[in-house]
């Protein structure tokens, strides 16, 4: 009999063991080995060359933290059934399995039709009927129809145990020291309280900590002003490939992305008659790589250009504000770059980038933290922690960056 009890040694935790049974299964699946090429933070690695990490270490990480968390409230008397424990497990273990390469570029270029999130419930869908509906329960918890809604929290929440497993992998593997965080503690300190999840008071320094490493992770390396500049000029290049597909022009692409360059997308194509879904789950890093590399010498000016600039990091320069850049700056740099380069205003606006982007590292009155004193108060962490940075992290800021050609 095929030994399905295996272990992965991880260089965050040690040893992952996993239970075996369909959990074994789910990650022998193609949709699950897909997420081994899937890198987790895209395009960072041109800042900090060791985050090359993938999607697949970082659900692993996140299984593992999810069973530790429901190991300690079991410890605390919280009934968990050995089916919620698993189904849980299959939660967490498939939250990231609609990701696709480089996974919020292609979102907003040719994908643009399903959020990651929709995709994982499809593929949890699809999955549920290969399996004879084991994926049910799981599948309950994931969109949080479960009545123990504690469950969801700790799938999706702002403490759950993604969050809990990036923040220290992405910190790793970055060498991001203002990211790491204490996850054993913050586990440890977890229970429930009227089905919601709290922490013990003895744990709210920990929790500090957490939201201040979310907020520094966030400017430092997943809003990065290169790893921006990098992503959205992998956006404009997916984009103008589109656009030249619809016009009749045969790109080098393999056949997923070929369908995704050539096929309008929309909701209908990714339901179970439509094919959207099983060529989305043949698409990984090496379809855009690969594709990107050869279009760095097509007769095409436009993507010629940009496609090499990405190959070969020369990536845009970046400014930020604090408000709106000038439309006349803009306009003139947009001049500017179809006059060097030989081409219309229309294809120079693929060399100009003017978005904005903002974050906020705790969102009061969305799924709180709450902290519960030894006197069974509960606090939202805002309120609880004596830190006045805390209630200072709940402030949405926001950026304004314009990229261009240097």
């Amino acid at each position: 009999m095929l030994n399905k009890k295996k272990i992965f040694n991880d260089p965050v935790y040690g040893f992952i063991n996993i239970p075996g049974g369909i959990i074994f299964d789910l990650i022998e699946h193609p949709y699950f080995q897909r997420l081994r090429r899937i890198t987790q933070l895209g395009l960072s690695h041109l800042v900090y060359p060791s985050a090359i990490h993938s999607r697949f270490s970082h659900v692993l990480g996140a299984m593992f933290l999810m069973g530790e968390a429901l190991h300690t409230l079991r410890q605390k008397g919280h009934q968990i059934s050995d089916e919620e424990y698993e189904a849980a497990l299959i939660a967490i273990l498939l939250h990231d399995i609609g990701h696709g390469p480089f996974s919020h570029a292609l979102e907003h270029s040719i994908v643009d039709s399903h959020s990651h999130e929709e995709l994982s419930i499809l593929f949890m869908e699809q999955l549920n009927s290969e399996f004879d509906g084991k994926l049910t329960l799981a599948l309950s918890i994931f969109k949080n129809e479960y009545p123990k809604r504690f469950l969801h929290q700790l799938v999706s929440g702002q403490l759950d145990v993604d969050r809990l497993d990036y923040l220290r992998r992405d910190s790793f593997f970055t060498g991001v020291s203002e990211g790491v965080i204490g996850t054993q503690r913050i586990i440890k300190m977890l229970d429930v309280d009227n089905d919601q999840l709290v922490v013990e008071a003895k744990g709210v320094y920990s929790i500090e900590n957490f939201l201040n490493s979310r907020r520094i992770m966030y400017w430092q390396v997943y809003l990065h002003k290169t790893v921006l500049s990098a992503e959205y000029l992998l956006m404009n290049i997916l984009k103008r490939a589109k656009v030249l597909s619809a016009n009749g022009e045969k790109l080098f692409a393999s056949p997923a992305l070929a369908y995704f360059l050539e096929t309008p997308s929309n909701k209908q194509d990714f339901s179970s008659e439509g094919n959207a879904l099983f060529h989305f789950a043949q698409l990984d890093d090496s379809d855009i790589q690969g594709a990107i590399k050869v279009w760095s010498s097509h007769h095409d000016v436009v993507l010629a250009r940009l496609s090499s600039n990405l190959i070969d990091r020369k990536l845009f320069k970046v400014a930020f504000s604090e408000k709106p850049f000038d439309k006349i700056l803009i306009d003139d740099i947009q001049k500017s770059i179809a006059k060097n380069y030989g081409i219309s205003m229309e294809e120079a606006a693929y060399f100009i980038i003017h978005e904005k982007t903002s974050n906020s590292a705790y969102k009061v009155n969305e799924n709180n933290i709450n902290i519960r004193f030894k006197d069974g108060t509960i606090k939202d962490i805002a309120d609880a922690s004596d830190n006045m940075g805390v209630s200072g992290i709940s402030n949405v800021v926001t950026k304004y960056f314009l990229c261009s050609p240097k």
